[in-house]
């Protein structure tokens, strides 16, 4: 593992007096730089949470205000502790190597956490996905929904959670809550803007599976506001809890026309060539992996979330049509559809 640089260095003391003022909590977001730690940073600060920003190099913008950078590895846990000079109450692991690394990383990732929280008494918050549910998945998704672990990364998501569970009786608390595909978020990296959207100067948009087919979405800053939320009332979770995100859930052709209402244009449906990827595969595994995952754009599926708005109230919704202004606004005029770097940047961001 690499040192805290230097700038995490002159970060450490200003983190310990940041967390010694009376604020009512702080929070370490591992993996800041990625695109769901970002929008939690800046959700958490909103919210005058006093937030630690953990990142490999340092943050390419600048940090909110009541935000200090840890710079460092994920899986440092003694420089991240030793930099925690305060008290800390939840821990977000926003980390979340590529499809191809998962069976590699996400255990020592896993392991890294909870030593983390063992040690700060912090507890973990992680954003979770539907893969837990399997190829067959129901259409409707609660916390009760059974597991399946009949592909590889429903396989990794499972231990993953089991591994949290188990770590509960030791003291560990943590919550996963579960949201489906990403939607925002600065800068490329997600289906939207890497695909469905990457050709509407041509007209034309893309969709990864049959139109009638309703997909699960979160749009991230919304996710984010969720996070605080259930952050704020983590006085009232068991030592290990799930809860579900219901985000956005829309047909392929619902997508098609709010996209249609909010360019003001009449677009050229066209359809993601997963022919190309199946060619790819023998060769490439990132496309193997994502191959895996087709199933998620044919089978019907959305995220029942009573059980979080019992905990949290009203929960943050964004409309479609706010959230597609927001996605499409740097992309209107993109080149090219580059499928390798959207299947690369999915599996990195989702």
């Amino acid at each position: 593992m690499t040192m805290c640089s230097i700038s995490s260095i002159h970060s450490f003391f200003f983190i310990g007096s940041v967390m010694q003022a009376n604020s009512p909590s702080s929070v370490l977001i591992l993996g800041a730089n990625g695109r769901f730690g970002r929008v939690a940073v800046e959700a958490f600060s909103r919210a005058g949470w006093h937030v630690i920003a953990q990142s490999r190099s340092a943050p390419s913008e600048a940090l909110p205000r009541n935000a200090v950078p840890l710079v460092c590895e994920a899986l440092d846990t003694d420089r991240i502790h030793g930099a925690c000079t305060g008290k800390i109450q939840v821990i977000v692991n926003a980390l979340n190597p590529a499809y191809t690394k998962w069976e590699q990383l996400v255990p020592p990732i896993t392991a890294s956490v909870l030593a983390l929280a063992r040690e700060t008494g912090a507890m973990i918050m992680l954003p979770g996905n539907v893969y837990n549910f399997g190829s067959a998945l129901p259409e409707v998704l609660s916390e009760h929904t059974s597991s399946v672990p009949n592909t590889s990364k429903a396989r990794v998501r499972i231990e993953l959670e089991r591994q949290m569970q188990l770590a509960a009786a030791e003291g560990v608390r943590s919550v996963v809550i579960r949201a489906g595909d990403f939607l925002g978020g600065a800068g490329p990296g997600t289906w939207m803007d890497m695909v469905m959207a990457k050709k509407l100067n041509k007209q034309q948009f893309t969709y990864l599976g049959p139109t009638d087919v309703e997909h699960a979405w979160a749009y991230l800053p919304d996710l984010a506001r969720v996070f605080v939320a259930v952050g704020e009332h983590r006085n009232a979770l068991p030592p290990f809890e799930v809860l579900h995100y219901g985000g956005l859930a829309c047909t392929g052709r619902e997508l098609f026309h709010a996209m249609e209402r909010v360019t003001g244009r009449a677009l050229q449906l066209k359809q993601m060539p997963w022919w190309l990827l199946r060619l790819l595969s023998p060769v490439v595994p990132m496309c193997k992996a994502v191959l895996e995952m087709r199933y998620l754009w044919l089978r019907p599926h959305r995220l029942d979330e009573t059980k979080l708005a019992s905990l949290i109230g009203e929960v943050p919704h964004t409309s479609l049509d706010q959230v597609l202004r927001h996605c499409i606004a740097p992309n209107s005029m993109g080149g090219e559809e580059n499928i390798g770097q959207a299947i690369e940047s999915h599996a990195i961001h989702k």
